[in-house]
Formats: structure tokens, sequence, C-alpha cells
């Protein structure tokens, strides 16, 4: 008779596979809505087996809002105490203060760096478009500063200057092929619930969230990416995507809370918890991937923490 503790192994195996099956049926299904496309005599077809996939994926962000429900009870509801709850996540948040990202700044070889790397850029679902669908119908001011992080991302006019392309080249230069299949599903299921959050607009406040609290958390994961690939070597060349992030995000964070978040509670309290559902998913979701990696890195927490 199987213990306890090999019964709960084989249903965690389970849920893993489920959740793997679901996050790559997903994945699929986000890049064929974002891609340009023409008009087709299956249209009807498209659209039947699209609601069923939007329903999958409803399905799915209903059961994670459900997940951290009472932490998101939690989130002030006047604009002050909104703004230090959010910013406190920074601290408190999953994921934060991983060990994994000292490790790369200090331990990890080249084998590894660009396996983490390959992972990083297979499972990005593209800053630009996000912040571009998330941005519909917003209030003024709001609107007015996801247009200017947006402006960002796209190098300000400049083609070499654009985020998406310089992580694009980052990859080209370190050789990096990254494939589904060689994509742990942890990767995918972040990039899937930006995807959910920006393209239902019933989810607005929660991808305002969840992109909010990227600007917030990410300078210093992408300043220790930054530091590992100088100490192997790496020129600016290849590391400017996370030297950029390192330094560009503070600034945008800042302004984030100041002229989205804060706006936003003050004008309609209710928009609090929708808003802090976002953010804690979205580290949940990060906390997850950087769990995985350590895993497939075989490193142990007693080592690099």
């Amino acid at each position: 008779m199987s213990g306890l503790g090999e019964v709960a192994g084989e249903a965690g195996t389970e849920d893993a596979r489920l959740s793997e099956r679901l996050h790559r049926t997903l994945l699929r299904f986000n890049r064929a809505r974002l891609a340009p496309g023409f008009p087709t005599e299956g249209w009807r077809a498209d659209v039947q087996q699209e609601t069923q996939l939007r329903l999958l994926e409803g399905e799915y962000v209903e059961a994670e809002r459900q997940r951290v429900a009472a932490w998101a009870a939690e989130a002030p509801e006047d604009a002050d105490g909104f703004i230090a709850w959010f910013e406190d996540l920074k601290e408190s948040g999953p994921g934060q203060h991983d060990p994994l990202f000292p490790w790369l700044a200090t331990q990890a070889t080249r084998e590894q760096m660009n396996w983490f790397l390959t992972q990083e850029v297979a499972g990005e679902a593209g800053f630009d478009d996000l912040v571009a669908l998330t941005q519909l119908q917003l209030p003024t001011q709001a609107k007015l500063e996801l247009a200017r992080n947006y402006w960002d991302e796209m190098g300000r006019g400049r083609e070499d200057a654009m985020h998406g392309p310089m992580l694009a080249e980052m990859a080209q230069k370190l050789g990096l092929h990254p494939t589904d299949e060689d994509t742990v599903w942890e990767a995918h299921a972040l990039a899937n619930l930006l995807c959910a959050f920006a393209f239902n607009r019933r989810y607005t406040y929660q991808a305002v969230g969840a992109l909010g609290i990227v600007e917030e958390t990410a300078p210093g994961r992408t300043a220790c990416v930054n530091e590992g690939l100088k100490r192997l070597g790496f020129d600016m060349r290849v590391r400017r995507y996370y030297a950029l992030h390192s330094t560009l995000d503070v600034k945008h964070s800042e302004t984030w809370n100041k002229e989205v978040l804060r706006p936003l509670v003050a004008a309609n309290p209710a928009c609090a918890r929708p808003l802090a559902e976002g953010a804690l998913l979205r580290l949940s979701a990060g906390a997850k991937c950087f769990e995985r990696y350590r895993h497939e890195l075989g490193l142990d927490l007693k080592t690099v923490s």
C-alpha cells in the first residue's frame, strides 16, 4: 500500500502534467490571436474554437484569483495606504529576494546562464503589446503614463533602442534557440497570465497591477543578471537589455505608482482589490518560475541563499 508521501507525490506529478498541457494550449492560442491575419471562409469555426479557449483561459484566471483572494482583500482602499501596501510587495511579495539571482550574479557558469536566459526569452510576453492593450479607455492621467511607458519600450522612435528587439539581439549574440518543448511550462504560464489580463477588459485593473509590479520588482533581478553577464565577460552589446532595465524600471515604477495607481484608487476605491490581485498573481507566477529554474539548475537553497 502506498504511503501518504508517495500518493501526494503522484498527485503533484499529475497536477504538473495538467498544468503543462493547459499552458502549452494557451501559449498556442495567444500566439494565434496576437498574430496579424486575413479573413478566411472558416472564420465561424475559428470564432467557435476561440470561444472554447477563452472559457478555458477564464477558468484558469478565476482559479488563480481565488488563490490570492484573501491576501488581495488586505489591500487598503485609500490611495496613500494602497501605494504603501503595493510598494511593500517589493520586500514581502512572492518570489522577492529569491536566491536564484545572487547566484546568477556570482556563481552561474556560461552554460547555466544561457539556459536561464533561454527560458526568459521564450517566456517573454511582449511588454510593449501588453501596455498597448491595457491602456484602452483608461482615464486620461493613467493613459498618458502608459503612453510614455510604451514610447520608452519602443525606443522613443529608434529601432535600435526598442526593448523587444534588444532582447532578441541578445539571444542572437549568445546563440540561444528557445523552443516550446525546451521551455518549462511555468515560463509559459507567466506569459499566459499577462496575456489573459491584457486581452480581456474585465481584467483591466489586474493588468495594470501586474504590469506595475513588473516595473517595481524588475530592477533588482535585472541588475543581478547584468552582473552575471559582466562577470562572464560579455560586453554591453550583449548586456544592454538587462543593464537598461536595472535602472530605467526604477523611474518607470515611480511614475506608474504616481500617475496610474494612485489616481485610479483615489477616483474609485473599488479598483484597489483587482489591482492587488494582478500584482500578487504576477509575483506568484514569477516565484513559480524561479523555483522551477532552481530545480532544473540543480541548486541547493542552502548553498545559494
